[in-house]
């Protein structure tokens, strides 16, 4: 082939590598950094739509189960949880199962342990979390909808990805005494923790007022 075209063709392939390194280059400047914020008792933002949580249940969960005896199907995928430890409580349950897929376990002690270990740089006493509602059954959904009407029948409570946390009972893990602290200040440290975890695209947060609780979809 002539010295000519070869050089010819040379340049035009360096030229078009430039030109495509330049272009990568220039979309990744314009990809903006996630800004992280700090939480300042906004609960309103905790406003994640049924929508997101049900998408993200079904993708990570198991299929519904239709009573609470189905649990022995599924104990390949999901981890009993115990009813107490140092970090929570899982109150009594009467609509739900401390049974969570292994990603909503993990989370659950993430939350936990980040709420102790904030009390105690705070030099406050430590508390620990209750939790109030796990995973449904059709069954218990279906009997929940007729005693409220906020209870949906395509539950993100039904997949195992999906728990409830108090906001207004927490357990004090030492005697109870002077240097108690308060429901609303607990609610606030607890508010930061949902707070960062969101931000790092970990959950889905939905601020329920009526039943008292967090509700939470690992994401």
């Amino acid at each position: 082939m002539n010295f000519r075209i070869l050089l010819f063709l040379s340049v035009l392939v360096l030229s078009f590598e430039s030109c495509k390194g330049e272009k990568e280059e220039s979309s990744l400047d314009n990809v903006e950094p996630k800004v992280y914020t700090r939480f300042r008792g906004a609960y309103k933002s905790f406003n994640d739509m049924p929508e997101l949580h049900l998408e993200a249940a079904q993708r990570k969960g198991i299929l519904p189960m239709t009573e609470r005896g189905d649990t022995a199907k599924f104990l390949s995928q999901m981890v009993r949880l115990p009813m107490e430890l140092d970090l929570y409580k899982i109150d009594k349950l009467t609509h739900s199962v401390p049974y969570l897929v292994t990603d909503g376990s993990k989370l659950l002690v993430q939350i936990s342990s980040n709420f102790r270990d904030s009390l105690i740089s705070k030099k406050l006493p430590v508390y620990k979390l209750v939790v109030t509602s796990v995973t449904r059954s059709l069954d218990d959904v279906a009997s929940l909808t007729k005693r409220n009407g906020n209870a949906s029948h395509n539950s993100a409570h039904c997949y195992g990805t999906t728990f409830d946390i108090s906001w207004k009972r927490f357990q004090k893990r030492g005697p109870e005494g002077t240097n108690d602290v308060s429901t609303d200040r607990l609610k606030l440290i607890l508010g930061e923790v949902l707070h960062d975890l969101r931000q790092r695209d970990l959950c889905y947060v939905v601020h329920e007022k009526k039943q008292a609780c967090f509700h939470i979809t690992v994401r």
